[in-house]
């Protein structure tokens, strides 16, 4: 099952939406992490530092890309020093959230959840809301990283709280339904999971809708809901048949082939899977061959 990791590099987004107001080589420097060419963006700050070593935008992007390159020492301390060198408070929740990044990226998630304590902090002093949630988001993020599902939890409670619209909610309520479910807490992983469903299903994009609806039979499944789930990854491989989700399609049978397991009509779970594997192998998706094998090498 694939988590709803989000929001790790949204802050580097909207960072970047101000980039016009920025030196040309600093705006330069920044798209080329973007495209990965962190080598090009070291040269950019390095030149930019020569000229002023506090400037905190060439600091930024200088950490954004030693942490690219996986040194994490070095961006830590580029993010420090911007922090220390920025007036404004949004630079300084924004390095913050950075900084939280590039530890998590290196698996230290204590330092990674500190980073982002910090960035909702100046979020708050800011009483910037957008930028609260997002901090508690990437704090959820991290602890569910380090298998910490209830600290996780309550960090998306908590992002859920400050959500602006059903977008934001739909995400929440998503994230909250996954960590009831680690939990093993699944009457409470169906309830938000049916939120996120019908919100979803009103303002989100065809994925979002395609995968809470994977979710949201996964949940009816493991409630022995059997009746719900069949009609809902039903209606799902329908859909993304319609659509030309092969993904979507795959995720809905093997699943749909676990609820037929259990209410003992092992013949057709066996086709639902044999249907599975072949959208997989005419795909050449891998990774999605490896995740019909996880999920269904127990069911027969």
């Amino acid at each position: 099952m694939k988590s709803l990791i989000t929001l790790t590099f949204i802050s580097t987004t909207l960072f970047l939406n101000n980039v016009n107001a920025m030196d040309s080589a600093i705006s330069a420097c920044n798209q080329a992490v973007e495209k990965g060419d962190a080598t090009t963006a070291l040269s950019l700050s390095s030149k930019a530092l020569s000229k002023n070593k506090n400037d905190k935008d060439a600091l930024i992007c200088q950490g954004r890309a030693l942490s690219a390159q996986g040194d994490l020492s070095g961006s830590v301390t580029a993010f420090k020093a911007a922090i220390e060198n920025s007036v404004d408070i949004f630079d300084k929740t924004v390095a913050s959230i950075l900084m939280g990044n590039a530890y998590k990226a290196a698996k230290q998630y204590d330092q990674a959840i500190a980073s982002y304590q910090q960035s909702l902090a100046f979020a708050q002093a800011d009483k910037n809301q957008k930028f609260e949630r997002i901090s508690e988001n990437l704090i959820g993020d991290a602890y569910f990283s380090d298998k910490k599902f209830e600290q996780a939890l309550a960090a998306y409670v908590s992002a859920n709280k400050l959500s602006a619209n059903d977008n934001e909610r739909g995400e929440s309520f998503e994230n909250i339904a996954l960590m009831h479910h680690h939990l093993n807490q699944h009457d409470a992983a169906l309830e938000y999971q049916i939120k996120a469903y019908l919100t979803h299903e009103k303002v989100g994009t065809l994925d979002q809708y395609a995968h809470s609806s994977i979710e949201l039979g996964r949940y009816y499944t493991f409630t022995k809901n059997y009746l719900s789930a069949e009609s809902t990854l039903n209606k799902i491989i329908k859909f993304a048949k319609e659509q030309g989700g092969a993904y979507y399609e795959a995720q809905g049978s093997y699943l749909l082939a676990k609820v037929k397991v259990a209410t003992g009509d092992v013949e057709s779970a066996k086709a639902l899977v044999q249907s599975a594997k072949l959208i997989a192998k005419n795909t050449n998706d891998k990774a999605l061959e490896q995740e019909i094998d996880l999920e269904t090498q127990s069911i027969f």
